[in-house]
């Protein structure tokens, strides 16, 4: 185990509305908080400028296309990680428009790089934005760890305190995730040292 703290990034990937992932992403930031093997940042993809329009020239060409000012913090927050969770919802079978575009408009920050992933939806537990991301990460050159968390139903499991009403089962998938996910970090974090 490395004696630097990993930096872990959690990514709250809906910026609808009265949306419900910064309670999710924020659970999922107090779990991995027991690992003191992370540091770690929770990322609101809310707060950032993220046009739909993308560069000309896309950024595994141009690994540093001009960005919107607006992005600059999101870019070098995203770049200084180690490892990810994105934490989001199922939208039309699918995951968040402004989840792409924050993915598309960065190359390098997610290469190389160990990814989980926490669902929550009505019930596919966002399940299938999970499944749908994982093509995508990979062929950013990034790994996904096999283990996830699920919150089918999530407004039935969580009080309106942002607690989980029964929180065993899912602090226990919790820690197995991100067990993997801090395997794989340190690995793959060692692995980009060396070059290839």
């Amino acid at each position: 185990m490395t004696t630097t703290p990993l930096r872990l990034a959690v990514i709250v990937g809906s910026v609808r509305e009265g949306r419900f992932g910064p309670v999710v992403a924020s659970w999922i930031a107090a779990q991995a908080a027991r690992d003191a093997g992370f540091e770690i940042d929770v990322i609101d993809l809310a707060e950032a400028e993220i046009p739909l329009a993308l560069p000309a020239v896309p950024p595994a060409m141009e690994p540093n296309p001009p960005r919107p000012a607006g992005m600059r913090d999101l870019s070098e927050r995203l770049g200084a990680a180690d490892a990810f969770i994105i934490v989001t919802p199922d939208y039309n079978r699918s995951f968040p428009a402004s989840l792409k575009a924050a993915i598309d408009w960065h190359f390098t920050q997610w290469q190389g790089k160990a990814i989980a992933f926490v669902g929550y939806s009505g019930a596919s537990g966002g399940l299938l934005a999970i499944e749908q991301l994982r093509q995508v990460f990979n062929e950013l050159d990034a790994h996904t760890v096999r283990e996830y968390v699920s919150f089918p139903r999530y407004y039935l499991l969580f009080g309106e305190d942002g607690q989980l009403h029964a929180p065993e089962e899912p602090e226990a998938q919790a820690q197995a995730m991100l067990g993997r996910l801090r395997w794989w970090a340190e690995a793959l974090t060692a692995a980009r040292a060396v070059a290839a």
